[in-house]
């Protein structure tokens, strides 16, 4: 119940018509490429623009089941300009998670924070890159998610934006530095490609699979390998840019106790930085 509730409001945003969603009362209108260029931007992981992205997973099937595994990652991203040629992009992976313990309950709480940061030119070429370090702290609170596992690695980013496209893939790779959980180590492997179209007046179609690596789990259970995409729309609402999104995922290849499907709902706010 609580997943459609959501995606009736979800969707009834996303498909609103006319211009009452486009600009706010009494403010001037974004036009059709102003919204186009900003999807393009947030749709960029090493993008110069301060975004605080609220993303919604709602992980049932597979080893869940009919229940549910509830995860919110709050995940800013601050652009920093260290030199006129040289910015650095931070992002810091905040998940709050509810995960089903059984007998209808659930265990609730934060779970490991990360921070990735990649340093990227200011006036990006044809192809844009993007590299820098990545860290996993043991925050965790609920009992299910906590490793105990300080981790540290790099990721990688490169991309091109070529006409209506915003194409990519991004790397990271995250091993264990120190272990006091007794579970198996943060020892973890992530490809996420991305694939964007946008046609017009801030709408994307979009498929951003993230492909993880468990090397630490045992032979079989390692990988998981979800399918599928979604659409979002960029917009004004109140005089505030956002993005909003909807996606579904089915993961091909999954360790048995892993969930089978994952539905997403995601709300983005914009800042657009001032030169």
């Amino acid at each position: 119940m609580r997943q459609s509730l959501i995606a009736i409001f979800v969707a009834g945003l996303l498909l609103q018509t006319g211009d009452i969603l486009v600009y706010a009362q009494g403010a001037p209108a974004v036009s059709e490429p102003s919204a186009t260029d900003l999807a393009k931007t947030t749709q960029n992981p090493v993008g110069d623009i301060v975004s605080v992205p609220f993303q919604f997973n709602f992980n049932n099937g597979g080893a869940y089941q009919d229940q549910t595994f509830f995860n919110l990652n709050f995940q800013p991203v601050i652009p920093i300009h260290i030199t006129k040629s040289v910015t650095l992009i931070n992002r810091t992976i905040i998940p709050i998670d509810s995960v089903p313990t059984g007998n209808g309950t659930n265990s609730s709480g934060v779970g490991d924070i990360q921070n990735e940061m990649f340093f990227t030119p200011v006036k990006p070429h044809k192809i844009i890159a993007g590299v820098g370090p990545a860290f996993s702290f043991p925050t965790a609170t609920a009992s299910p998610v906590k490793t105990g596992t300080w981790a540290g690695g790099v990721s990688g980013v490169l991309l091109m934006m070529p006409g209506p496209f915003v194409l990519g893939s991004l790397f990271q790779q995250i091993w264990p530095m120190s272990d006091t959980g007794g579970a198996p180590e943060t020892n973890l492997f992530l490809w996420q490609y991305f694939i964007n179209y946008n046609f017009g007046k801030g709408w994307a179609l979009a498929t951003a699979p993230s492909i993880t690596a468990n090397w630490d789990a045992v032979e079989g259970q390692q990988w998981t390998v979800p399918v599928g995409g979604g659409i979002s729309r960029t917009l004004v609402f109140n005089r505030q840019p956002m993005t909003l999104s909807f996606q579904y995922y089915h993961n091909a290849k999954r360790p048995d106790n892993a969930n089978s499907n994952t539905v997403r709902f995601a709300m983005v706010l914009i800042f657009p930085q001032r030169h």
